[in-house]
């Protein structure tokens, strides 16, 4: 026969289970600010990515077709038109024009931004040759920046050289720079 006293209650109390919730939430409460800038950094290190691998599609195929292969801001996807972030083609463009024509093949597009991100680039249009350089300034710079302003922008450098490379921040001042070393500024 059992003894009703040696049996241990295995449960928690209602104190107990009050005060491991008010901890969690203040370690959510701790941890979301920090999730969020996670999130809003990788967001706009993916953007940067899918301009990048454009840009490099473009220059591999220019190449290889031995055309002139082109990226132009599009908000349509068929024709060059709108912004940088809402979205872009790459396209076969014989005639260097930077806008898509009869008989120009679209190679890839790319639809808008997702969140809130804005992207800024001096030109219209980039045009690869098909020796892989581009028709751009020797300081040219995709700017892509969110409501957090310049300390947390993302760069894209292209060349003449055509290749396009991450933009860095070589000073340690908190901005990253373009290939002269001046400071991107957010569009406004």
């Amino acid at each position: 026969m059992r003894n009703i006293n040696s049996i241990h209650n295995k449960g928690i109390t209602l104190i107990e289970l009050m005060i491991t919730i008010a901890i969690a939430a203040v370690l959510i409460s701790l941890a979301a600010p920090n999730l969020t800038a996670s999130i809003q950094n990788n967001r706009m290190s993916a953007q940067v990515n899918e301009l990048h691998a454009a840009l490099n599609v473009a220059r591999s195929e220019a190449v290889k077709r031995n055309d002139n292969v082109s990226v132009c801001r599009s908000s349509n996807g068929t024709s060059c038109t709108g912004n940088w972030e809402d979205g872009w083609l790459v396209f076969v463009d014989a005639d260097s024009d930077g806008s898509v024509d009869v008989g120009d093949d679209i190679l890839r597009v790319q639809g808008a931004l997702n969140g809130s991100g804005d992207l800024a680039f001096s030109e219209t249009y980039v045009t690869f040759i098909n020796n892989g350089l581009a028709s751009v300034g020797s300081s040219s710079a995709f700017t892509l920046c969110d409501a957090r302003g310049a300390s947390d922008a993302k760069g894209l450098l292209i060349g003449t050289s055509g290749r396009p490379r991450i933009a860095i921040d070589s000073d340690d001042n908190g901005i990253v720079e373009d290939s002269s070393g001046t400071d991107l500024v957010c569009p406004s």
